[in-house]
């Protein structure tokens, strides 16, 4: 079972879970990444975010790398949201959850779908701050750690 949500409701992280958890039986664990719009303090005067999506194709590149991780990995369930809109510091980005009978699955996956979703899924971002906004480039570690699984 997997579902995939875009858009920019916020997402409540005890219900994620408890759907992971309700998955059926066999599941001994479930890992779980929520990301938040970075709080950098006054150093960089950001204010918040704006992401933009490619409706429709967002959606399948992200089932598409669920399929990839169940192929890698024994999982049960898998929920991948992403919000997009006008984001203020500290909200909810993103959410990833995995079940899973045996935690190594359940980590191992967890991390590969937040990994590979911050370079190949078609989000664009753009930092608002008090004296204006730009559009944000991808950033080299994220890279990195997307070229670890071999995509």
């Amino acid at each position: 079972m997997s579902e995939v949500r875009v858009g920019e409701a916020d997402f409540d992280v005890a219900q994620e879970y408890a759907r992971l958890r309700d998955s059926g039986g066999g599941t001994g664990a479930i890992a779980t990444f929520t990301g938040l719009v970075r709080d950098s303090g006054d150093l960089s005067g950001v204010t918040g975010l704006y992401l933009e999506h490619y409706p429709g194709m967002t959606e399948q590149v992200i089932e598409d790398l669920i399929r990839q991780a169940r192929e890698r990995w024994q999982l049960r369930a898998v929920r991948v949201i992403h919000r997009v809109g006008t984001l203020k510091l500290t909200d909810q980005i993103v959410f990833v959850g995995v079940a899973s009978a045996h935690r190594e699955d359940a980590f191992a996956a967890c991390q590969f779908l937040m990994d590979i979703l911050k370079t190949s899924v078609p989000f664009w971002k753009k930092e608002l701050t008090e004296s204006g906004e730009h559009w944000v480039e991808q950033k080299d570690t994220d890279v990195r750690l997307g070229d670890r699984w071999g995509e």
